[in-house]
């Protein structure tokens, strides 16, 4: 059984290539595979193995990597794991070795680390803990959460995290600074699929089961319920949301689907910008939105692209206008869109399975 992980894949080896998982560090600037002999950091664009400790046969299941500094967290995975699962291992890459580990009770589904923060999560409690002494801040619960679903903002000056929330459909956002602010929101009718923050923490992103709408809250507002921004429409048909990533200015959100096609939405007449030839289409139908279904006065994608593959996740690289997609199959592609033709063209291609060089 395989896991989809917000910005990241849990894959169980199901591509025979050894890969266990892969997923982009805080920035997207560069991306981690756990595989059945170890762990894998490689930079994004261009893409080039940074480091990689890969000694014995034994697998790593998830991988989380701060920055692109030394410290990553470790959680064993695959047929023979290197540590237990129920288990996070604090890696220090330049001394090779665990400096610290956390214990838990249950299978860890994620861990999601910032420089002053270690989130845990568990199938249906979050850990919080404070990454200089590892005191723990909080646990709360959380839905059922077999995939992990979990974000946490980089950002120095606001610390915001995103979880599933109590009930079906609902999303908790802890806002953590002098005191503790917790917001909610009911965002979709059936269960929550993705969530994602944009690097401030200011914008959430989330996507359900069904696949076809992606809502977009302020995490800012005052009170208690997070305050719904907008909503963009995927396709009309369901579909499996596999990631939701933000542009590094909050400009651009990308959205990547099992119909094997990344759209790209534009955030800036969201956000009080005006509108431009850059901008999302509207139905033509929109001037009759109080009379017609929701479908005609939806905001679709400014862009969108296919790939090629069947398993994948995607994120914005550092060039402008350009997207990074990495693929369970161990598959890299960079794409560059131009929102006034609004279209995508294929740039760059490359392998990082089993240890392909390019």
């Amino acid at each position: 059984q395989s896991h989809t992980l917000q910005m990241a894949m849990q894959l169980a080896n199901e591509e025979k290539n050894g890969l266990l998982y892969v997923g982009f560090n805080q920035d997207y600037t560069c991306f981690v595979c756990g595989t059945q002999k170890g762990f894998v950091v490689y930079n994004s664009d261009p893409l080039k193995k940074r480091f990689h400790r890969e000694d014995d046969d034994k697998g790593i299941g998830i991988v989380e990597i701060l920055f692109r500094c030394n410290i990553l967290a470790l959680v064993g995975g695959g047929t023979n794991p290197k540590y237990p699962t129920n288990k996070v291992m604090l890696w220090d890459d330049f001394q090779n070795k665990c400096i610290a580990e956390l214990d838990f009770r249950s299978e860890v589904r994620a861990v999601k680390l910032r420089r002053d923060r270690i989130v845990v999560v568990l199938d249906t409690k979050v850990h919080v803990y404070n990454f200089l002494d590892l005191s723990q801040i909080e646990a709360f619960e959380t839905i059922h959460n077999p995939k992990g679903l979990c974000a946490l903002c980089p950002s120095q000056t606001n610390n915001v995290l995103a979880v599933p929330g109590e009930h079906q459909g609902w999303v908790t956002v802890k806002i953590y600074g002098t005191t503790t602010q917790k917001k909610t929101a009911k965002a979709h009718n059936s269960s929550v699929r993705q969530i994602a923050l944009n690097i401030e923490g200011t914008l959430l992103a989330t996507a359900s089961d069904k696949g076809t709408l992606v809502r977009l809250y302020d995490t800012t507002t005052s009170g208690p319920a997070l305050s719904l921004v907008t909503e963009f429409r995927r396709g009309a048909l369901q579909a499996e949301i596999f990631n939701l990533a933000f542009g590094p200015k909050a400009n651009w959100l990308c959205v990547a689907s099992d119909k094997g096609t990344v759209h790209i939405y534009s955030l800036n007449e969201q956000q009080g910008a005006p509108t431009s030839d850059t901008g999302n289409r509207q139905s033509s139908f929109s001037f009759m939105r109080e009379v017609l279904p929701s479908y005609f006065s939806s905001v679709w994608s400014c862009a969108q692209f296919s790939v090629p593959d069947t398993r994948y996740i995607c994120a914005f690289g550092a060039e402008y206008n350009s997207i990074i997609v990495l693929c369970a199959n161990g598959k890299y592609y960079k794409y560059i869109f131009d929102p006034i033709k609004k279209e995508a063209r294929q740039e760059g291609f490359g392998s990082f399975a089993e240890g392909d060089e390019l």
